[in-house]
């Protein structure tokens, strides 16, 4: 916290709170104060105008309250035993400004004051404190990171003195910090308007007086004129309701017209008390006050239908502004979309009787529905931030849903899945690997005996041509291979032998039981051990990529592979030996066979 050497109540103080957003001001801003709508703050902190005070507020609440803040202090003292010190100060990080009726030496606590009434002060022994005052408690609690704040209600004496302990609230700090920033935009974007004014209801012209003579018959009478006069202000009433002086008015004029119908009876009454029958002064008399009546009418109904009007007008503008800030919204989140947000336009105007009230309760209910719209964008941005950051974003196609967790939920569940994804590739892997090695040896095994096949027809086709030379018995001439010979481990391969042997020591190699095997084996040959067991053949760690066997592991610079994976590594070297040399054969179309 920075703190400013200025005195509370000075014009440096002033000038301070203004170009700052503060502590008191929290509530008003939150729209929870009954002093003051939060329009009247937005119009005051652009205009740079304050709210005056008459004297005797000055006198009777303001000074007095800086007495009772005072004396209350000394009393605090003593029960705490620690002095308390009144300072200002700013939140290094927000800038956001209070003033604190006193801070202990350590800055661990804080002391607010409020003069002394009944309400307040139950509230206060139960321990519940109304947002009108927790707000600025919040605000104070951030600006010094102080972890708790007395707030006394007192007149300044021991009898009348109450205290609670007020501890930060969870999530209220974040929600006080979304709120000034939306106050920031509002106040970037506003419009001045037209000053408040006292609206007071203007009646229509006053009538001259109505003057009825009669002796029988109407002697003197100025009715003529009044009537023209009486018809053309009864005419001249606005119908046409926008604004609250307009509303004033009609209502006045439903209240004047009544007073001219009760003014016309008297004069029709006054007048019979004269004379038993005067057609003309009748009719005339009873047309004016028929008009007076439905011009009343429809005057009260006008005001009373016009009002719905406004209301609706109003309404349906917040209603269409909170939408449109939560679709712009809504194109940042997407695949995800905004919840619905616990706003409500009408229970907000509910009760209000003016177009004031009810634009500035609509618009406080606008900038709350905006606040709780922003803090739920910002944390489903940042869920989905988390989510494509992980590289497994085909594993997350509910990110619209997992977008609404809770943070520390949302990590749970994308460890999961990533875990269970990582084990189910790896047994995927290692059984195509196997399917791999099993198709492999069959190959080799197959290639093995067509080749043996063709060396043994080869041997004996050669055999009986050098019998039928020599003219000897081509039987005698057959090797004999016994029936249990073995086949050569794959340590003993001679890799310049003919394809026949090379096909046989594939077999051999192919058939190697291995002692270790699945995806659970560590890693343990390293490639220059492989080199030495196929000395003089040199393979390199791409050499065995090509064949089909990459790394397991690595040790620094060395590639690490399963002990289990050497005797696929062999029959892999051989068939591609034997490919080559195949392949060579064909090339020079060599018809001569060779034998074993």
């Amino acid at each position: 916290m920075i703190t400013h050497n200025v005195l509370q109540g000075s014009p440096e103080w002033d000038a301070l709170r203004f170009k700052s957003f503060t502590a008191s001001e929290a509530p008003v801003m939150m729209a929870m104060s009954s002093k003051m709508t939060r329009n009247d703050l937005l119009r005051m902190k652009a205009t740079g105008t304050e709210r005056e005070y008459s004297d005797w507020v000055q006198r009777n609440l303001f000074d007095k309250g800086h007495e009772y803040e005072a004396a209350a202090r000394t009393i605090l003292e003593r029960i705490i035993g620690e002095e308390l010190y009144p300072t200002v100060g700013t939140d290094e990080e927000t800038g956001l400004l209070a003033s604190f009726d006193g801070i202990t030496m350590l800055g661990d606590a804080i002391y607010e004051h409020k003069m002394w009434n009944e309400a307040l002060a139950d509230a206060t022994r139960a321990n519940e404190l109304p947002p009108e005052y927790f707000w600025q408690l919040e605000q104070q609690l951030l600006v010094s990171n102080a972890d708790r704040a007395m707030f006394v209600v007192s007149d300044g004496t021991e009898e009348n003195f109450v205290m609670m302990e007020y501890r930060p609230v969870p999530g209220r700090a974040q929600q006080l910090l979304a709120g000034w920033k939306q106050f920031a935009e509002d106040l970037q974007a506003y419009q001045p308007a037209e000053p408040e004014l006292v609206v007071v209801g203007r009646a229509p012209e006053n009538l001259p007086a109505l003057r009825i003579e009669v002796t029988g018959m109407v002697t003197a009478s100025n009715l003529r004129e009044f009537k023209n006069h009486a018809l053309a202000v009864i005419g001249s009433i606005n119908r046409n309701l926008v604004t609250d002086q307009d509303f004033a008015d009609a209502e006045k004029a439903v209240k004047w017209c009544g007073e001219v119908e009760s003014r016309l009876a008297a004069a029709k009454q006054h007048a019979l008390s004269q004379t038993a029958s005067i057609d003309e002064l009748f009719r005339t008399l009873d047309e004016i006050s028929g008009e007076a009546r439905a011009t009343r009418l429809e005057v009260d109904k006008l005001v009373k239908a016009q009002k719905d009007v406004r209301r609706s007008e109003i309404l349906t503008a917040a209603q269409h502004a909170l939408a449109n800030h939560v679709a712009t919204l809504n194109k940042r989140i997407v695949p995800a979309v905004l919840p619905a947000l616990d706003v409500n336009f009408a229970l907000a105007m509910k009760g209000k009787r003016t177009i004031t009230t009810l634009q500035d309760a609509a618009d406080s209910e606008l900038a709350k529905g905006k606040i709780q719209a922003n803090d739920l964008a910002d944390k489903i941005t940042a869920n989905l931030s988390t989510i494509r950051a992980t590289g497994y974003a085909f594993l997350f196609a509910d990110i619209a849903t997992l977008a609404h967790k809770a943070p520390d939920d949302l990590q749970l569940l994308i460890a999961a899945r990533i875990d269970t994804h990582e084990k189910d590739e790896a047994a995927r892997l290692e059984a195509e690997r196997e399917k791999i090695r099993k198709e492999e040896t069959a190959k080799l095994e197959s290639a093995a005996k067509e080749q043996q096949e063709r060396d043994a027809a080869a041997a004996t086709a050669q055999i009986q041509s050098d019998a039928m030379r020599t003219g000897g018995d081509p039987a005698s001439l057959v090797p004999h291979v016994p029936s249990n010979t073995s086949v050569p481990a794959y340590q003993g391969l001679d890799f310049s032998a003919t394809p026949s042997q090379s096909v046989t020591a594939s077999a051999a190699c192919a058939g190697y039981t291995r002692s270790l095997s699945g995806s659970a084996e560590t890693a343990t040959l390293r490639l220059g051990q492989i080199n030495e067991r196929l000395s003089p053949i040199t393979l390199t760690a791409d050499g065995l990529t090509t064949l089909g066997f990459t790394h397991s592991a690595t040790d620094k610079a060395a590639k690490l592979y399963r002990e289990s994976e050497f005797p696929s590594i062999c029959a892999a070297l051989i068939r591609h030996i034997d490919l080559a040399h195949a392949a060579h054969a064909n090339a020079a179309d060599t018809t001569e066979p060779v034998i074993a």
